[in-house]
């Protein structure tokens, strides 16, 4: 057994052995007369009729294939797929069937039939429970019907039989109806041996299928448990791993994860109870969400909550989902714009017509503006689209891709002009590990579910490297977080404000066509998390990422103040603040009404003045002296 270690540390989850499975031993004497037959009449009906393979079976199963034209039935017995399991690999080539038919004949011959049908129960895949897996019958009726195997009913023997066709297909957990189609195919089939009557398989048929419920394993932090136990197996060794007695210390924080869970259901009741239009009966198509919290700097992932409820659904929608980003994509437009821009530069914000391969693409903004000429800053604080656009056609769509791609996102980047608006699918998991960059002054690292493993004397397990990457200089991840640090002060997260955020933060909202996706990305020196809100199926949630993510972020912030500080990020030496014209960008003289001041890479500090409002001519200097000497007279 390997405990697994928090910070503190507190024990919140025990893998069992290398294989990462979980099986309850039984003896032949345990399991009741219908689950034999139940698994018999499934998988290999002349089971105590052939001597390890079955000729008979084999020319049914092809006859049935032929008739049918695809594979409907194999012909396997049980002591091949024993053979095939316990002693070869999944390869699906002939030799390695001759051999599994050389293995079944031997195996018969040293075996005695009730022996191997034994081991067969005990061994066979029933099913996953998160990363672990789930061998035999004895393990799978705890996990199923939470009872000794001995206790399962005619029903429920049939049901755990039908499994091993299929076991994340036909689980109950999965999908009940199927997993019933399934368990009666197999009732049937007992009826057709002659080991069920037609009262008993009257009464078995119009049986309803109640698995126990999904019971978590140290119920903490399941999603993460998930991530941990793969990352694990790529950061050491095999055989490393198949000691015995390691404790591995996790970087999860148990207070940040319970409330990003809670901070999760509870914005997501108030979605559904602000809009009937989201609630749904079946659990599998309830409104969904998730949140990654993570240290910017080390990686270190702090929470992870992949979905609203792990009991009925364990797929990771912060690791393995992939959905479009929308405005949260904008950041990376913009850095790539400092290439040539200043967050001073100006930018079109009026309509335009583009041609994509022969057809016209008319982006809009969101919301109307009156707003046609617009600072960097401006356009991202406030997530203009046509803003966007212009910048990205100014830089290039190419450089965007080859940014995007630097930054380690493992699905399809194309160079069309919707990329800008982030009309490309993410892992979300690398959508925040992005954003970290900017966090931690241009490095990127490895997002980190574990600090390290030590064996049962104490002794640091040694670990594969993970590089920290440098991906933009310190001064443009400056400017950046400067840039998005006024989303919160001017842009689509204001309201921040109003729900208690009053420290220094930098952020950016997500909303994608059709609201099917809601984002929201915040930052501080020593802390990031991403929040997601959607529908697993695309429907539309009728809301922005202001609306409906960054209430779960500001919630999630306010219950770990251990976390939340005044400091924030001191300029490096690369940038430089000058003032400007509010309406040029360009470097203000005393004629224009409203200068600002901005900062800027040292090398791009505007060296031109404003060509738009006029400079103080000599008699405007004469007139405003005698103005200044007038006004001074008088008092």
């Amino acid at each position: 057994m390997v405990p697994i270690l928090e910070l503190g540390p507190e024990e919140i989850m025990q893998f069992f052995g290398p294989e990462r499975e979980k099986r309850h031993l039984v003896s032949i004497h345990q399991v009741p007369d219908d689950l034999i037959h139940a698994v018999l009449a499934a998988e290999d009906g002349r089971f105590y009729k052939h001597h390890g393979i079955d000729p008979r079976g084999i020319l049914r199963a092809l006859y049935t294939n032929l008739r049918h034209g695809a594979i409907r039935q194999g012909g396997s017995t049980l002591t091949q797929q024993l053979a095939k399991n316990y002693f070869l690999t999944p390869e699906r080539t002939l030799s390695r069937k001759i051999n599994e038919a050389i293995l079944s004949v031997i195996i018969e011959a040293i075996y005695e039939k009730d022996d191997i049908l034994e081991i067969y129960l005990n061994e066979i895949y029933l099913g996953q429970k998160g990363s672990v897996s789930i061998n035999g019958v004895g393990e799978a009726s705890s996990f199923y019907f939470d009872k000794p195997v001995k206790k399962l009913t005619l029903p429920e023997a049939a049901t755990i039989a039908g499994l091993i066709k299929g076991p994340n297909h036909y689980s109950p957990y999965v999908d009940k109806s199927r997993c019933k189609d399934r368990r009666n195919m197999v009732l049937k089939a007992m009826n057709r041996k002659g080991w069920l009557t037609d009262n008993q398989l009257k009464a078995a048929l119009s049986a309803k299928v109640e698995p126990a419920g999904f019971k978590i394993q140290g119920n903490k932090a399941p999603y993460f448990i998930d991530y941990l136990s793969r990352q694990i197996e790529t950061l050491y060794p095999t055989e490393v791993l198949n000691s015995l007695g390691l404790s591995i210390h996790t970087t999860l924080d148990m207070q940040v994860q319970t409330a990003a869970e809670l901070a999760l259901e509870k914005g997501l009741a108030h979605l559904e109870k602000s809009n009937p239009a989201l609630r749904r009966e079946k659990v599998e198509e309830k409104l969904q969400g998730a949140i990654i919290v993570m240290q910017p700097k080390t990686g270190y992932i702090l929470a992870m909550v992949g979905g609203r409820d792990y009991k009925a659904s364990q797929f990771n929608r912060i690791t393995q989902s992939r959905r479009q980003p929308g405005s949260a994509f904008k950041p990376l437009v913009y850095l790539t714009g400092l290439e040539e821009f200043t967050p001073a530069s100006r930018l079109s914000n009026d309509p335009k017509t583009y041609m994509i391969n022969g057809k016209t693409w008319e982006p809009k903004n969101f919301l109307p503006s009156d707003e046609f000429n617009v600072s960097m800053r401006e356009a991202l604080a406030k997530s203009y689209n046509l803003a966007t656009v212009d910048l990205a056609m100014k830089i290039g769509l190419e450089k965007i891709v080859n940014t995007t791609t630097g930054f380690h996102f493992s699905t399809p980047v194309k160079p069309y002009p919707s990329l800008a608006l982030g009309a490309f699918e993410v892992i979300p998991l690398e959508l925040a590990r992005a954003y970290c960059v900017f966090a931690a002054d241009g490095m990127q690292s490895y997002p980190l579910s574990l600090k390290d493993v030590t064996d049962e004397n104490g002794n640091l397990l040694k670990q594969k490297h993970m590089n920290i990457e440098r991906l933009t200089s310190s001064s443009k991840a400056f400017i950046m977080s400067s840039m998005l640090r006024s989303v919160a002060t001017e842009g689509t997260a204001m309201s921040l404000i109003n729900r208690g955020i009053s420290w220094p933060v930098s952020c950016k909202t997500g909303t994608t066509n059709d609201f099917r996706d809601a984002w929201f990305v915040g930052f501080t020196p020593d802390i990031l998390a991403l929040v997601w809100v959607g529908f697993d199926n695309g429907d539309s949630i009728f809301t922005t990422g202001s609306a409906a993510a960054l209430p779960i972020w500001a919630d999630l912030m306010n219950t770990i103040p251990q976390y939340v500080s005044e400091n924030w990020y001191k300029m490096p030496a690369g940038v430089v603040q000058a003032t400007v014209c509010s309406e040029s960008g360009l470097s203000a003289h005393k004629g224009c009404p409203d200068p600002e001041k901005e900062i800027f890479l040292k090398e791009k500090v505007p060296t031109v003045f404003c060509p738009i409002h006029k400079k103080p001519g000599l008699l405007d200097k004469i007139f405003n002296l005698i103005g200044k000497d007038t006004n001074d007279s008088k008092n």
